[in-house]
């Protein structure tokens, strides 16, 4: 049974991935492909339908960001120390500086304008 699942695994297709290197070389590798449930769920949180009555609309957007990122993501390279474990790389998303967290948004509104157009980047 193990060597089933196994192959079953090997065999499934990859989806495509693009890579997004900022000044410094670090590179981000997102993902070329979203199930539509992902796409209407990333709608609900940046329209703040996601989250509790108390949430703000930063709140919203910033849950959105980091839904993007976690679903997109696949590895991000940082002064060539690779990350691609998820839950890793949503907590480095997490603890990123300003500066990183603003060109991980730039390179997701680039990616979802060109593999993404209907999902809204905040």
């Amino acid at each position: 049974m193990a060597k089933r699942r196994q192959r079953r695994q090997v065999d499934r297709p990859k989806a495509p991935t693009s890579e997004y290197t900022d000044g410094e070389g670090n590179v981000l590798v997102l993902r070329g492909s979203m199930t539509a449930a992902t796409r209407v769920r990333c709608a609900r949180t940046l329209a703040g339908e996601e989250g509790t009555a108390a949430s703000t609309i930063e709140d919203a957007w910033q849950r959105a960001s980091e839904l993007l990122f976690e679903h997109l993501a696949v590895r991000w390279v940082i002064a060539g120390a690779p990350i691609e474990r998820q839950r890793e790389l949503l907590m480095r998303f997490r603890a990123a500086s300003p500066a990183e967290r603003v060109w991980v948004r730039e390179s997701l509104r680039e990616h979802c304008a060109e593999h993404f157009p209907d999902v809204k980047v905040p």
